[in-house]
Parts: structure tokens; sequence; C-alpha cells
């Protein structure tokens, strides 16, 4: 939910990750992953960080749905199920899936495609009660899956249910012996048996159960593994691989080129399952997947089945960059850029005190600090310097939240995490995090490769921003990837998600250079493994970016009556050409490309589509309406003609046309390093 000079030389050898590793007792409170050996930012390392930090909550914890011992799962595709007063729909693709008291429902998105928006139904095509149930919790999660754990009045439980994105199966197993009771009979003969409802067929596979019209007795330890049936398919097909799942598992690694991800499924007995994938990773899958079981329809387009353990998938590699390359600019135009950046940091307002708008105001200030040291600009430079290292050194004292209430940061004891004063767009119901303290994190990141002698001073604090969106276990203190859905390939910016339409994004844009940031105060700080972590978020980020906000295939059937090129909002169950905060077709553009940083080489993929893209956005209004310098910027990136046009119209951009996260002379810089 948002709002609104040194390339770095990385290594080429293949980086290998960590993976989450759920916990061996089914009936215990399984975290989101136990601390792996060799995660970036461990219990060791934040603990003492926590302990030397302001604790204060800013929001009351909302009413939970959750084990104790369990980290709040802020940010997940999967909150609305954890937070509020009622149960959320959610989207673990292909289905949508519902709890309530007494049970659990599931459907395949019926979607409907219009000239603004592609939306996916969560009606119930099933739903299975589980006899004598009072309430539902979740009892487990990790990075792709939840299990949530149905009681009695006593508290006893009665079955476990575990649904994961990807997979097509909605599986129930009994801690005891139980009834379940489902919405149309499914009958037949054998393990198998079928349904009809409205959308198609459906079956269930039974292990320790018998069936008598609606009624599905399990023993103990018995289980029901529900899924629907690909259209023109056999119920055979993914009968054979309807094992219960368990839980899954992330691992990554980094190579010259590219980075991969692989999910892994967790079955019984380690059995091979069928699985679902995606645009963003049909295209590029490695390994032994044969994905010949048919397909369903999603709002992000057609899901295809698989048979293995779980997709590995590559995406391009990204890496960040500290400042633009301005190496071929002549001294005129060095002259124009230093003249350009003394008069902006001239006219620079009182930075602003909230967590989104005071990091964005600290990121301007580190890029007019790195385009002064590029054009040799000495003075400003070393004003911009003093200025960031004295408002970084504000925001970054451990107990500052202790002396005022703005400029400062607390960590939650309640929330697990950490919250700047003062909150914006709700952070302090962990809204927005990753974009807020990306800022942050870039900012800190330029200065400290300026500056190696103000890193130990940012560091404690800086840790923990890097921590609270990204670290890489589960602490007890903060959680394994808060905002990074490592099958969708993108991150969720609603703490609690309490949406009918599931979990939401609008800034993909700011989030790749929330990744970005966290590279390059990895590099300031000298921590390789969080370097390394760094670059396979960015990466991962910027390829699902383009796959589902500003580079999608727009002759795949799902787009058919879409009228636009770029999508605002992604939603777990919808798409939205549309953003939070103004209906100008600039600021749906404009958003997925701010703030035009110099890690934004994944936005050129495309010339074409950049060019209509950017057509499209300012046909009615051009580029002086809510975030056109950005549009315009972006505009360069559509090839020679059009940089050189985009230098044309920002000589003569009006000064409130430019956005407070930017400035003249990073505008004027970014076109004149990209034109021919």
């Amino acid at each position: 939910m948002a709002r609104a000079r040194v390339a770095l030389l990385l290594g080429v050898l293949v980086l290998a990750g960590c993976s989450s590793s759920p916990a061996a007792d089914p009936d215990g409170p399984d975290r989101s992953g136990a601390p792996a050996a060799g995660a970036p930012l461990p219990h060791s390392e934040v603990a003492p960080l926590v302990q030397a930090q302001t604790r204060r909550a800013l929001a009351d914890l909302p009413t939970t749905r959750l084990a104790p011992g369990l980290l709040p799962p802020t940010n997940k595709w999967f909150s609305g199920l954890v937070f509020g007063d009622e149960p959320q729909p959610v989207f673990p693709l292909p289905l949508a899936f519902t709890i309530d008291a007494r049970s659990f429902g599931f459907g395949l998105p019926q979607v409907v495609t219009s000239a603004d928006a592609i939306v996916g139904s969560h009606q119930r095509d099933v739903s299975v009660t589980a006899q004598g149930s009072t309430r539902q919790r979740v009892s487990a999660y990790d990075d792709a899956s939840v299990t949530m754990q149905a009681r009695d009045a006593a508290g006893a439980t009665l079955g476990r249910t575990t649904v994961a994105e990807g997979s097509p199966y909605v599986t129930h197993r009994a801690a005891r012996r139980e009834v379940l009771r489902t919405s149309v009979p499914f009958t037949g003969s054998g393990a198998t048996r079928t349904a009809t409802t409205p959308t198609g067929t459906y079956a269930v596979r039974l292990d320790d159960a018998t069936v008598r019209g609606r009624r599905i007795a399990l023993a103990k330890g018995g289980s029901a593994v529900f899924f629907p049936v690909p259209a023109g398919r056999s119920p055979g097909e993914l009968a054979r691989r309807a094992v219960p799942l368990t839980g899954a598992a992330t691992t990554w690694s980094v190579a010259a080129d590219t980075v991969t991800t692989s999910v892994r499924y967790r079955t019984a007995g380690g059995a091979r399952t069928a699985y679902g994938v995606l645009p963003h990773q049909r295209g590029s899958l490695t390994g032994d997947s044969s994905c010949t079981l048919g397909s369903f329809p999603t709002v992000l387009g057609e899901l295809t089945l698989c048979e293995g353990t779980g997709p590995t998938w590559t995406a391009p590699r990204q890496d960040a960059r500290a400042g633009l390359d301005l190496s071929g600019l002549d001294g005129e135009q060095r002259d124009e850029i230093a003249s350009q950046v003394r008069a902006d940091l001239a006219a620079s307002a009182d930075l602003p005190a909230d967590s989104y708008f005071g990091g964005k105001a600290l990121y301007r200030l580190s890029q007019l600090l790195a385009l002064a040291d590029e054009v040799g600009a000495d003075d400003a430079a070393a004003d911009a310097a003093a200025a960031l290292t004295t408002a970084l050194r504000t925001w970054t004292e451990p107990q500052g939240c202790a002396r005022r209430v703005e400029r400062c940061f607390v960590y939650d004891p309640q929330w697990k995490g950490v919250v700047g004063q003062a909150p914006a767009f709700g952070s302090e119901t962990f809204n927005d995090h990753h974009f807020h303290y990306g800022y942050f994190l870039y900012a800190a990141g330029v200065l400290g490769l300026h500056d190696p002698d103000v890193v130990d001073d940012l560091r404690p604090v800086m840790t923990l921003l890097a921590a609270d969106v990204a670290g890489g276990s589960d602490t007890g203190l903060s959680p394994r990837l808060r905002v990074f859905d490592s099958w969708a390939s993108h991150s969720w910016a609603s703490g609690t998600s309490p949406f009918a339409d599931g979990n939401n994004q609008e800034s993909s844009s700011e989030a790749v250079t929330a990744w970005a940031g966290l590279r390059l105060w990895a590099d300031a700080a000298g921590d390789d493994l969080l370097a390394r972590q760094a670059t396979w978020l960015m990466s991962s980020e910027a390829a699902a970016a383009r796959a589902y906000w500003t580079g999608f295939d727009t002759d795949q059937p799902i787009y058919d009556g879409f009228a636009h090129g770029v999508v605002g909002i992604g939603w777990g169950g919808k798409r939205d050409h549309a953003t939070w905060f103004s209906a100008e077709p600039t600021a749906v553009l404009g958003i997925q490309v701010i703030p035009m940083s110099p890690s934004s080489d994944y936005l050129a993929a495309d010339p074409d589509r950049v060019i209509a893209n950017v057509e499209a956005a300012t046909r009615a209004g051009g580029y002086a309406d809510q975030l056109g310098d950005y549009v315009l910027m972006y505009s360069a990136l559509g090839g020679c003609d059009a940089a050189h046009d985009a230098l044309t119209k920002a000589r003569t951009l009006p000064d409130d046309a430019i956005d407070d996260g930017n400035s003249r002379s990073y505008l004027l810089a970014f076109l004149v390093a990209r034109r021919c």
C-alpha cells in the first residue's frame, strides 16, 4: 500500500542461499522458519540491538487467530486469515481459500477482465465443516504454506488444514477420530471420490477414511486431500500426486548473470506432488519438472501444473548502484549539474519528520551527495554529506524515541518489529515498511560508501531496519523475510491485509529500491551474506515487477479487454489500473517507477513498451501531473530520441512538478546520462 561514483563490482561465483525449516512437532507452535545456518541477521546479532532500542507499541495488535509462540505474520499473502475480527479470503493460487470458526472452504477464482481491472472471485465451491469445531487458528506457517488448526470447545485439536501457494491441494489431517461434512457430495468408490460444482469438478483423495454422502469420517492420522480437476482432464492424474502437504521451504542462489529460487513442498513420506507455475516462473524453469498436468486461469495469467517436488526458476541478476554513471559528461554538462546541485541544496526545505517522507528526503539528499561527488563539486559534496550525516545520526539514535516523538525508531514488542516515529500510511500497523526503510537504507549505503567512518554510528539501527523487512530467519524478535513472498517473487505491503481481495502491493519500484538500498547498506557495512540476499531479493522483485506491473505480455488471454499496459495495484485476487492516492494516469505509471534510482536498469528491458506506457500515461495531461517527473525520466529508457526529447522537456518542467523525493539536478543528470 504505497503512496506516494560508484558502480558496485559484484562477485561472479555461485552463492548459495538459505531455507526455512519447519518444526518437527506438528502439535507445537511452528515458527515461520527456524534460524537457518548461515542466514543473515541472526538472533545473536539482532538481540542486543533490540535490547538497546526504545521499546514501545504505537498501535494495538488486533484480534489474532494465531497459536502461542508464533510471530505475528504481517505482510503475508495469508495475513487476512490471522488478523481482525473476521478472517478474510486469501489466494493460494490456483485456489481461493477461506475459514470461519467451524469450517474451511475453497474455490477456483472465476476471472473477469474489464477495461480497468482483472478480478478473481473467492466463492466457496466446496465447504468443509469439522464436526465439533468452535474455532480455528493458524498453527504453522513458512515461506509458502500455512496450516490452520481446528479446535473444539475444550481446546482439543480436531485436525489441521494446510494450503500452499502454487499447490492445487487442500490437505486436512485428523488429530483424532474426526467427522467432516462437505457442502457437496463426493461420490464414487475407492480412495478417490469426485463432486460436481457450478465451476467444475472437484475430487478428494482419502486415507484411513470412509465416505457416506456428504459425511467423511477420518481415523486418527487419516487425511482428506481436496483438489480441483483441470478442464478436460481426469481426476486420476492429480489424485496420484495428492499426498498430504506438510509445509514448504525456499532456497536461493546468486550467480554472475542470474538469481535462482527453489520452492520445495514438504509432503508425507517425501513423495512427489503436483504444483503450479505462473508466467514469471514458467519461462525459466530448471530441473526435471514435467508440466503436462493441465492448467488453471488466474488473475496473473495461466497457472501450469507440473509434477515434482517444487519449481526452480531463474531471473536476470540486477545490481545496485549508489549513483549515476556520469563518466560520459563533458565539462559544460558537469558544470551545469554542479551548479544545479548547489541550487538544490540551498533550496532544500526542513526534512520531514515521518518515516516515509522523511526517508524520501534522506534518499534525495544522498543522490545530491552522489552527484556532487561524481561531477567534482567538492563544496556541495561536503555540504550534502554534513546534512545527511546529521539527519541519519538523529534517526539512528537507539534511544532517540525516549527523548522525542519524531525522527526516531522504536522496537514494538507486540508486533515484533521496528516502527518509525512519526509513522505514516499505517506503518504503525506494519504497512509499507520496505518502502519506508528502503529509502533509509539507500541513503545510509550511499553515505557509508562516501564516508566509511560514519558506518559504525549508523549500524545498530540500520541493522534493525534491515532485520525488520529482510531478516534471513525467524529470530523470535523479527520474522524471516517479513514482506517478501518467495513463490510470488514480490513483496506484500499491507501489514494485516483486512481486504476480501487478499494482500496487495502498489509501488513495485519502491520495493525494488528497498532491496537495492539493502544491498548498498550491506556493502557499506561489510555484510557479505546480507549483500547476496539483497541481490536475490532485488532481482526477483524486479522480474515480478516487469511480469505483473509494467511489462506483462498483453497477448496473453487474461489481458483481453484490459485497456492498459500498466497495473497500479496488484492484489492476491485482482489487479487494478488505479492507485491509493490519485486517478491520474501519470500517477498509475509514476508509482511503478518512483524514484527512478540509479538501480532502475530493470525498467529499460523493453524500450518499445516504455514508449507505449508513457504515451498512455501522458495522453491527458502531460508530465506536470502527479509523479510526472518520474514518468519523464522513465520515458528516457525508450531510446536515444526519447532521451533527447525528455531532456528538452525537463529543462522547462515547473519546479512544483518535481516530486519531493526528487530534485532538478538528479532529473537532469539522469537524462543527460541517458542521452545518446
